[in-house]
């Protein structure tokens, strides 16, 4: 018998939905990703945000239909705890990385490292690392770290809207951080460690939040494992409608059948809304049809509309 493509294997049939995972260290974002693919016995599988190999912590993965919302997602806010390690610099900002410098004066103390942090909140300016999965000319840079070689990298803004101590036992400094989309928390503690005039890196870190999933909602390895055994992988999806902040239109068969066929309805009481509006539509029997826009035309148009 010839050998099927993967293509036509036939997938595990469920929901749509949101599994927030709580990803162990040492495992990749796509391991995770891998693993799930197995627990559910599906290949429409994808993340909603990296976290590094060393982290741990919320990591939210989209199952099925709900690939197509990835888009509406990766602007929220995300919460970390972390141990920034002074005394010395690594290659790659982290703990798993080669010690480039090591730092032999007395460290700072605790009144110093909280002055120097409150320099890190607001809008700053950050260099991405070059262990990091940004693209220079379509290649990742920690592919070209792994050569031994190092680019010129841009700055960009990002938005730390919280910097905190948590608890300081020299050499380490455990912090609280709430930040904006695309800021690196190893980046964070390299620059600390700069700014101190000891050097940094970060120990550990783990994301306690991603909005809009927190670590409350995250499930570990052995329960989803423990889960997959049972065949009761879809009871720990999350709605795909739950983690969108649209408001929710419910429509009856007539026009449920005209949004999935890629038609667009009246918009009902959001006529006087402002064109751009964005709403969750879910079918009669309450699951999640499509996310709809209020165009100028006055009319409700489909922009994802999730399979059946």
């Amino acid at each position: 018998m010839g050998r099927r493509s993967k293509g036509s294997v036939r997938e595990q049939p469920g929901p749509a939905g949101y599994l927030i995972v709580d990803k162990p260290r040492g495992q990749t974002s796509h391991d995770v990703v891998d693993a799930a693919r197995g627990w559910l016995g599906i290949r429409r599988v994808g993340h909603l945000g990296t976290l590094d190999p060393q982290a741990t912590g919320v990591l939210p993965l989209v199952v099925r239909g709900a690939t197509k919302l990835a888009p509406f997602f990766g602007h929220g806010n995300k919460t970390y705890v972390g141990t920034v390690r002074l005394g010395a610099v690594t290659d790659t900002l982290d703990g798993e990385g080669e010690v480039l410098k090591r730092y032999e004066g007395v460290l700072p103390d605790e009144a110093t490292i909280r002055a120097a942090l409150a320099a890190f909140v607001g809008e700053i300016e950050q260099i991405p690392p070059m262990f990091s999965a940004v693209k220079r000319g379509g290649v990742a840079l920690y592919k070209l770290a792994r050569k031994g070689e190092e680019v010129e990298r841009e700055s960009k803004k990002v938005v730390v809207h919280r910097l905190e101590v948590l608890r300081f036992d020299s050499p380490d400094v455990e912090i609280s951080v709430e930040c904006g989309s695309g800021t690196y928390v190893r980046t964070l503690a390299h620059d600390l460690g700069q700014a101190l005039g000891c050097g940094g890196y970060l120990a550990s870190l783990r994301r306690l939040q991603s909005q809009p999933f927190g670590i409350e909602l995250a499930h570990s390895f052995e329960v989803c494992e423990e889960a997959a055994r049972a065949g009761k992988m879809d009871d720990l999806l999350i709605p795909p409608e739950k983690g969108l902040d649209f408001p929710i239109v419910r429509l009856a068969a007539q026009g449920a059948r005209r949004v999935e066929n890629g038609g667009d309805i009246s918009p009902g009481t959001l006529e006087r809304s402002r064109p751009g509006t964005r709403v969750t539509a879910l079918g009669a029997d309450g699951r999640m049809i499509a996310i709809l826009e209020l165009r100028a035309d006055r009319r409700l148009w489909p922009l994802r509309v999730l399979p059946a």
